[in-house]
């Protein structure tokens, strides 16, 4: 993993939530061409795709793409089963939560690692975090470096050394007032961004995401524009 400027090319994995938008403002200083990959991949709702779109015109993303991947059926998770609460304590209790979607990230990096090396684009960046992640495996350097090692070794552009693909994730170590901070200096306008997991039309302030994003805001100092004011 790297924040080291680089003159070349990005892909930047898209939600359209505070963290991949802070991550979209991060690369457009750092890198000559961005791109945007949202992928659905059988979330409760696409909510957050009209967030990801508006984003990434907004910081000028050269290409954006929303891609389906309907993988709902075939990972059990709170987050694709309506029948499943999305609630729990954030107290931190060492478990993986219920919103942990089985090898999300493996799969997303995949999916991102095909079109880095389809486009030339030698980084992909994910706004994984290791502070606040909340006990999910492949949110941990480990597993991003693991996986840094495994593109390299799997791809015609790796081996050839045409691309020494990294993976950068610039808030792995961020928590998540540190992220709000860091949008906050880089730009990135909080209105559009969407983190709820219930899908709207206005944030829940109940589950796991509007939780952990009003914490962030507070401790950071900064009015969230999402928030009704009392």
């Amino acid at each position: 993993m790297t924040e080291r400027p680089r003159s070349g090319g990005c892909v930047v994995l898209l939600s359209g939530g505070m963290d991949s938008a802070t991550c979209l403002a991060w690369a457009r200083r750092r890198f000559r061409t961005v791109h945007a990959l949202t992928v659905l991949y059988g979330q409760r709702h696409a909510r957050e795709v009209r967030s990801a779109r508006a984003i990434a015109r907004r910081f000028g993303a050269a290409r954006h793409v929303v891609l389906r991947l309907p993988l709902g059926p075939l990972l059990r998770s709170s987050l694709t089963d309506r029948a499943r609460p999305l609630r729990r304590t954030l107290s931190g209790t060492g478990t993986i939560p219920a919103t942990y979607v089985p090898a999300r990230n493996t799969i997303l990096l995949a999916v991102a690692l095909g079109y880095a090396e389809s486009h030339d684009l030698g980084t992909i960046v994910l706004g994984a975090n290791a502070i606040d992640y909340s006990g999910y495996p492949d949110c941990r350097p480990e597993y991003l470096r693991a996986f840094q090692r495994m593109a390299r070794l799997a791809t015609k552009a790796g081996v050839e050394g045409r691309l020494q693909l990294r993976i950068a994730a610039p808030l792995v170590r961020k928590s998540k007032s540190e992220v709000v901070e860091l949008g906050d200096r880089l730009g990135v306008p909080w209105e559009l961004t969407w983190s709820c997991y219930a899908g709207g039309p206005v944030p829940c302030g109940r589950c796991d995401a509007c939780r952990l994003r009003a914490r962030g805001f507070a401790r950071a100092g900064v009015r969230d524009p999402l928030r009704p004011t009392d």
